[in-house]
């Protein structure tokens, strides 16, 4: 049965180990991919791609690279979270043709592109393919917060990892890192261990009202 919404954020936490036995079916896995492709981007620029392994091999090449960690292999399906970087420059036309998925007059097309390029301009954004990657994969948590979320509402478990080598892992996967890099490895299965107690900050601690 599904779960709520505070039941799913109480259910939900860093399952560090899988139950190999236990694969998600394909209906949830494209639910949990659905919630991602829909949450929200900077200018609605969807500059993120995941890679969903099944394969065994794969996933055992990857392991070594990501610090060893069994959630990798013990997973039913690993997800790898990629941050774009060529497709959010301006200079690459995709972010015109972004905007004008509404159909808007050129003009305003053209406006929009211009406060898109000098808003990265002016934050650093476009310094350099390394500050551009940085500001994708800020995003790609918001799409990663909301899988993992969705996940739960299934009573599926997973586990954001940042724990990994970078450039490794990259070349394992034949990554062209001019048009996407690594920004997060998202594993999801179920669980084989009882959930440790959800420890969290008071609410007064985490939370003011400002009037």
């Amino acid at each position: 049965m599904d779960k709520t919404f505070m039941e799913a954020m109480d259910f939900r936490h860093a399952c560090k180990i899988f139950d190999e036995t236990k694969k998600i079916s394909d209906e949830d896995m494209k639910f949990i991919l659905e919630v991602a492709r829909k949450s929200p981007s900077s200018f609605g620029q969807e500059g993120w791609k995941f890679l969903v392994i099944t394969n065994e091999e794969l996933k055992a090449k990857l392991r070594p690279f990501c610090w060893d960690q069994p959630q990798v292999t013990t997973c039913s399906h690993l997800v790898i979270v990629l941050g774009a970087v060529e497709a959010l420059k301006p200079s690459s036309k995709v972010p015109a043709k972004r905007f004008g998925r509404r159909e808007l007059p050129q003009e305003k097309i053209d406006a929009y592109v211009e406060l898109y390029e000098n808003h990265l301009k002016t934050t650093g954004v476009l310094d350099n393919d390394k500050t551009l990657f940085a500001w994708s994969a800020r995003q790609t948590y918001i799409a990663a917060g909301n899988m993992m979320t969705a996940a739960a509402t299934k009573g599926i478990d997973s586990c954001p990892i940042e724990g990994f080598e970078k450039e490794k892992v990259e070349e394992v996967l034949g990554l062209d890192t001019s048009k996407y890099q690594l920004s997060l490895v998202l594993p999801f299965g179920y669980r084989i261990n009882p959930q440790s107690t959800q420890m969290r900050l008071a609410f007064d601690e985490v939370v003011e009202f400002i009037k």
